[in-house]
């Protein structure tokens, strides 16, 4: 099990490795001049010289990325052109409301996903399932931010306008110290995600309620409870592990959609931001945290599945 972690975890480490080149090459196909575009058509052509070569502009490219992949190696992020302070402590603030709006939407949409598919398993082809696969086809068949707005049209406008539909926490202050801000955000990213796991769930517990030894754990008289918590779901695991890392790791890059439409003021804000303002080194640095998330989520999903999955642990992924 330890040669086959250290496998996922080497081809993680390449595939970063790709994802930043392709960060960084694309971010030089980006139209226009950084320069022109922080300083204004107005700017001379001496200020213009001076900031390029603040930013190193003139350099070869080449050289460019190996500074810029050496300073990734360190936790120096570089400086942004259009505050001209550290790109580390601009984005902060940015990383930990993202990350408090990430977590909320997970605690919730992992066991309610669990839960729910779990209930339509056992309630196959009754009321109970029905209604809980509708809903969810319909809200999986929905883009994020048509939900969003739903969400605003229905709690924070018209018909009960009992929350803020965008986020207006004072300069310096934190996000989380105003919670009605966050619900909204957060039920969205809910709403998205859960119907993805239920449907996931559902499947992979019903596959399992016909197996083998759910049978005879069944015919040895043991509580139905116990059945399903000790020997149906931990089989139902590790697909399920799977669907999560994905969920999880689209909601790194999805929450960019969110936080534009709540005006949260987390990395997708400073993302939109940076593109807008030509502020390389911001759009560098956040594509490559996106991407980093991406391939640790699904990293530690293998690590679940290989875990949970008895034949992967005695050998059976080799």
């Amino acid at each position: 099990m330890t040669q086959v972690v250290l496998r996922r975890l080497a081809t993680s480490l390449l595939i970063l490795f790709a994802v930043s080149l392709l960060v960084f090459i694309a971010t030089l196909l980006l139209p226009g001049d950084p320069a022109q575009a922080i300083l204004g058509q107005q700017a001379t052509p001496e200020r213009l010289a001076a900031l390029r070569e603040q930013m190193h502009l003139n350099d070869p490219v080449w050289q460019r990325y190996l500074s810029w992949l050496g300073g990734l190696s360190v936790g120096d992020f570089g400086i942004s052109a259009a505050s001209g302070g550290p790109v580390t402590a601009l984005l902060a603030e940015r990383i930990g409301a993202s990350l408090v709006l990430l977590g909320a939407a997970a605690l919730i949409s992992i066991p309610a996903g669990l839960l729910l598919g779990t209930y339509s398993a056992l309630r196959k082809g009754r009321t109970g399932d029905h209604v809980t696969t509708g809903i969810s086809l319909v809200l999986a068949a929905l883009p994020e931010f048509v939900i969003g707005v739903g969400l605003i049209t229905l709690l924070s406008t018209t018909v009960f306008p009992i929350l803020p539909s965008v986020t207006m926490a004072p300069p310096g202050e934190a996000v989380w110290n105003y919670p009605a801000q966050l619900v909204l955000p957060t039920l969205t990213l809910v709403l998205v995600v859960t119907p993805y796991i239920t449907r996931m769930v559902r499947a992979t517990m019903l596959e399992v309620l016909d197996s083998g030894y759910v049978e005879m754990a069944r015919l040895k008289g043991l509580p139905e409870r116990q059945v399903i918590l000790r020997h149906a779901l931990p089989h139902a695991l590790s697909p399920v592990a799977q669907v999560i890392a994905i969920q999880l790791a689209w909601m790194a890059g999805g929450v960019v959609v969110i936080e534009f439409l709540f005006r949260y003021p987390g990395i997708g804000q400073a993302l939109v931001d940076a593109v807008a303002n030509r502020d390389v080194q911001v759009v560098q640095t956040l594509s490559i945290l996106i991407a980093a998330v991406y391939i640790l989520v699904n990293l530690l999903a293998d690590v679940v599945g290989i875990v949970t999955n008895p034949k992967l642990r005695t050998g059976g992924a080799r």
